[in-house]
């Protein structure tokens, strides 16, 4: 399911929302689990885990480089948020009536050339975390994030 795009004040905000049959616990622990992140988010590793602590952004590209990111906002087992360059990135955790909610948002300053290549990426991460949560193990065909690419453009085109 493609997120909604939805104008919020000066800025935009992408909202990705994923029900699963699992509690909440389990949903909440995926999430903050530096083992799991390299299966959904290889990227990223929580070095501090409360509001003003921080995430590392590793580039993974040999060079051992590392962006730190301040975790703005954070409720045990309900919210995760976070810098992303100009942007802000919040995961919200509830339970639901057969299981729980993911609602993860992204706040965009503004729309550029590159936020449909962004949206695409969480799009791809969140099929991943999807599979961490369900204990699923769906192969993603390689250009996978190229066809939510081409669907995340003519999102941002039509805003």
């Amino acid at each position: 399911m493609l997120a909604k795009i939805y104008k919020s004040g000066t800025s935009y905000t992408a909202e990705y929302e994923r029900v699963y049959d699992e509690p909440s616990e389990k949903v909440w622990t995926s999430l903050i689990s530096n083992e799991k992140f390299k299966f959904w988010m290889e990227h990223l590793e929580i070095t501090d885990l409360r509001k003003g602590g921080n995430i590392n952004f590793h580039y993974n590209d040999g060079s051992g480089n590392l962006e730190k990111i301040l975790i703005t906002d954070y409720v045990e087992g309900k919210v995760l948020q976070f810098e992303w360059g100009e942007d802000t990135v919040r995961f919200e955790i509830t339970p639901a009536d057969t299981g729980s909610q993911l609602i993860m948002k992204q706040i965009l300053t503004t729309i550029t050339d590159h936020t449909p290549k962004d949206l695409a990426g969480w799009h791809v991460c969140l099929l991943g975390f999807s599979d961490i949560v369900t204990g699923e193990t769906n192969l993603l065909p390689n250009d996978e994030w190229e066809k939510w690419y081409v669907e995340y453009k003519l999102l941002v085109e039509h805003l």
